[in-house]
């Protein structure tokens, strides 16, 4: 991974804006398949070249394909792997039950399909392993996916200093993809994860091999909190955080420790969070990952203060750290001068600026269709982050 040696790069954490007939081509596949695949790889084309022209305007230094072919951060990978089915039963965030008005203004923002909000913590209707999975032995659409981005740079007129693809962790795609209780290939979680570490291993080598970091998305690692283990102790909660990271670990066992990045998340969505986890327990299980950096949150309002903490605990020498010092959830635009504070405070507790990347606190596009700021803003918003990136490298003496 490039560091910030002579300025501070920029970078965000990986889904962008997807165009409206490209998000009605992603619905009609997820609803019943039917698309004319001509038709969506010579939209996807077009999106990606456009995307990455976008990045590179507005100064992102590490860019990426946006997840533009995705219809989830998580979720594209049941179309990726076999024995799938039905459908996963997977809880809401605690924020519906304890903000009820809220809960009601969010239905017509997140309610697809007739769901009330507090029924899922998702966008779609997400289906559970049924069977014993097994990834696509040719890797046809990981291939096409990173054709269409190694084509994209190609048509670019500029180059980025580094590029990245995301890719779930088997933690996420274990609590999202849910193990069905009937089926009989797994006897329980730890066998389901151990089977999506070894799946997900040809996925993973393949990104590092076309040349791009591996961002590893885990939101797992820390949302679950509110989710899954809700209603448990810590304890039983940061002992998943430990199996989550061992398994990453065996996952990734192959790839060079400096070509993987890993994005840490609390759910990407406008709300109270009222039972996020604290940062703190969190980061000596997340320092055991075999990852060359580390992004998460730090510019929303319930996470703005964590970069205190790596005061107490220092970030391992090897790793680089991807602060958020945008948000993801509101459509205001950060000052660059706001931008270059947080940066700098990131920059100051850790020690050393060119271990610091700039980024965004999650993706603008998680889920397609669910789009919590304006395109437009979007991009100007990504701008604000390529200047306050600039101001802080001055004050830094970069």
């Amino acid at each position: 991974m490039k560091a910030s040696d002579d300025r501070i790069l920029t970078t965000h954490v990986g889904s962008l804006p997807r165009s409206p007939e490209l998000l009605r081509m992603l619905e009609e596949i997820e609803r019943d398949g039917d698309v004319n695949r001509d038709a969506f790889e010579s939209k996807v084309v077009a999106d990606l070249e456009q995307v990455v022209r976008n990045q590179l305007d507005v100064g992102i230094d590490v860019g990426g394909d946006g997840e533009l072919p995705r219809i989830g951060f998580s979720s594209y990978v049941k179309d990726r792997v076999a024995g799938f089915g039905g459908v996963s039963t997977r809880g809401g965030m605690t924020d519906y039950e304890k903000f009820p008005r809220w809960a009601e203004m969010m239905v017509g923002d997140s309610a697809v399909g007739g769901e009330q909000p507090s029924e899922s913590s998702t966008t779609y209707a997400l289906p559970m392993a049924q069977e014993k999975i097994r990834y696509d032995p040719d890797r046809a659409a990981a291939k096409e996916e990173l054709a269409w981005f190694a084509g994209a740079l190609d048509a670019a007129p500029a180059r980025f200093a580094e590029t990245f693809v995301t890719a779930a962790s088997p933690g996420i795609i274990s609590t999202t993809l849910l193990r069905s209780e009937d089926n009989a290939a797994y006897a329980n979680d730890r066998e389901y994860l151990a089977d999506i570490c070894a799946e997900m291993r040809a996925e993973y080598e393949l990104i590092v091999e076309r040349g791009h970091v591996l961002q590893i998305d885990a939101p797992d690692l820390a949302f679950e909190r509110q989710i899954m283990f809700r209603d448990r102790p810590l304890s039983e909660f940061l002992e998943r955080v430990r199996l989550h990271v061992e398994v990453l670990n065996e996952a990734i066992s192959n790839i060079p420790r400096d070509r993987v990045r890993m994005h840490v998340c609390w759910g990407n969505w406008n709300g109270p969070h009222i039972d996020d986890v604290e940062l703190e327990p969190l980061l000596p299980y997340l320092y055991e990952a075999q990852v060359a950096g580390i992004s998460m949150a730090g510019a929303n309002p319930l996470h703005a203060h964590d970069f205190k903490l790596f005061a107490s605990y220092p970030l391992p020498e090897h790793m680089v750290l991807l602060p958020g010092v945008i948000d993801v959830t509101h459509n205001y635009l950060e000052h660059p001068e706001v931008v270059a504070d947080r940066i700098c405070a990131y920059a100051d507790v850790v020690g050393d600026p060119s271990r610091i990347i700039a980024s965004t606190d999650c993706g603008f596009g998680t889920f397609a269709g669910l789009q919590l700021v304006a395109e437009d803003v979007t991009w100007k918003k990504l701008e604000r982050l390529a200047e306050g990136a600039q101001i802080a490298s001055e004050r830094l003496g970069k």
